[in-house]
């Protein structure tokens, strides 16, 4: 896999929030800083333009010159911590942001062939701060535009991407969902809950939250507790998955497949405890 740093923004007044802390107002129970700084975990370096604040994993701070003075200059300053040839460059603000769409730029900007690849969303229009940038033309770029104008504070970011060789990549429908508003964060808020995903963001983020790193088929679980409620009685369902979790952690890998096998042999009990109640005895 290309080997990138990130830069995650977080910085700004957030006027449209009544200056609220952005980056920490929470959706889904995580703040949105946190989502963001999860969909981009394998980089090498990361990097966060704003003022310190708790995340659940360790950062690199510093602040743009000076402060308040836009996301160019924000940009400015998280450039100069960085060393790898690629950067990802993300707004704090992006609760739907996946793994999925940091991959799909990096594959877009191929080795060398353009000097970056940013998403488009469903409006066709560029998002300049979901996008990843090589390096060298992003420093050239950077340096040229302070010298014209005199310092980078207060310029759009327009004038970046206008003078770059960028792939435009189409990402899903919410890559680039922002919250500017606090209508923003209730609508991400809800769509959060919504039957269909729900239960995806619940362990997303209960794994946050306790700092694991598992991949588990939730499907064999979710069939689990019901073999075990229907079988045994309801309060079965989580003392079993429970009891699942420990047999996996005691396990030599202790990795997801452990909990797949002790997933199977519970489930496997339950049904012949089950079996042996709807059997009547000779």
């Amino acid at each position: 896999m290309t080997v990138y740093d990130a830069i995650v923004l977080a910085g700004g007044a957030a006027k449209r929030l009544g200056g609220a802390d952005k980056p920490a107002v929470r959706v889904g129970g995580r703040a949105l800083l946190d989502r963001v700084l999860a969909a981009c975990a394998d980089a090498a370096v990361t990097v966060v333009v704003g003022g310190r604040r708790p995340t659940l994993r360790a950062v690199t701070w510093t602040r743009e010159e000076p402060q308040g003075g836009g996301p160019l200059a924000a940009l400015g300053a998280g450039v100069r911590q960085t060393t790898a040839e690629h950067v990802l460059v993300l707004s704090a603000d992006l609760p739907f942001l996946g793994e999925g769409t940091v991959k799909a730029l990096l594959a877009a900007t191929g080795h060398g062939e353009r000097d970056g690849a940013l998403s488009v969303d469903q409006d066709g229009r560029d998002q300049p701060l979901v996008a990843v940038y090589r390096a060298e033309p992003l420093r050239r770029e950077l340096a040229l535009l302070a010298t014209e104008h005199g310092s980078l504070a207060g310029l759009p970011l327009r004038l970046l991407a206008h003078e770059l060789d960028l792939a435009r990549v189409e990402a899903g429908p919410l890559a680039s969902f922002d919250c500017d508003t606090w209508e923003d964060i209730a609508a991400a808020r809800a769509r959060i809950r919504e039957h269909g995903t729900v239960l995806d963001e619940w362990i997303t983020a209960v794994k946050n939250e306790l700092g694991i790193e598992l991949d588990v088929d939730t499907g064999v679980l979710l069939d689990l507790a019901r073999d075990a409620a229907h079988g045994v009685a309801r309060p079965a369902a989580p003392l079993t998955t429970f009891l699942v979790g420990y047999a996996a952690a005691k396990a030599s890998d202790g990795g997801a497949e452990a909990v797949a096998e002790a997933a199977r042999k519970a489930a496997a009990l339950a049904l012949r405890w089950a079996d042996e109640a709807e059997t009547e005895t000779p």
